[in-house]
């Protein structure tokens, strides 16, 4: 058995909650519970973390496919079905992090074009796949 890094997190945080009885200072106390909570939100987000980056792009391009062919923005258009044609090279958090951030550059642009061209059911369709992108990103720990 190998350990995982959400598993480490995990009783390094319980670890530390243990102790916050212990400690007689309140702000230590305070400060050392806030870092146990923060691994436990780390150790969340590391099982998570890749699934949701990776559906985020994927789904990105998807309405990048779906809605590039109806503009008259032909820059637009271009850039569009370019990023819909690509795919994440690896699953390390970075490079998902980075694919991420372009594509959201781009989101944001088809958006605002849409926006200003009053295409509402376009819009309306960027507005349900940030939606559906924010509660994912939700941090919980159960």
């Amino acid at each position: 058995m190998k350990p995982e890094a959400g598993d480490i997190l995990d009783v390094s945080a319980e670890q530390l909650m243990g102790l916050v009885p212990q400690l007689g200072d309140s702000y230590l106390q305070g400060s050392t519970a806030i870092h146990a909570l923060l691994m436990r939100f780390a150790a969340r987000e590391y099982e998570r973390g890749a699934d949701i980056r990776a559906r985020e792009n994927a789904e990105m391009r998807a309405v990048f496919a779906a809605l590039a062919p109806a503009l008259r923005d032909a820059a637009l258009k271009a850039r569009l079905e370019a990023a819909a044609a690509t795919r994440d090279a690896s699953l390390a958090i970075s490079a998902l992090d980075a694919a991420n951030a372009q594509l959201k550059g781009l989101l944001i642009a088809l958006h605002v074009h849409v926006e200003d061209a009053g295409e509402r059911e376009s819009s309306r369709r960027l507005w349900r796949l940030l939606k559906e992108m924010a509660e994912r990103r939700v941090v919980s720990l159960f």
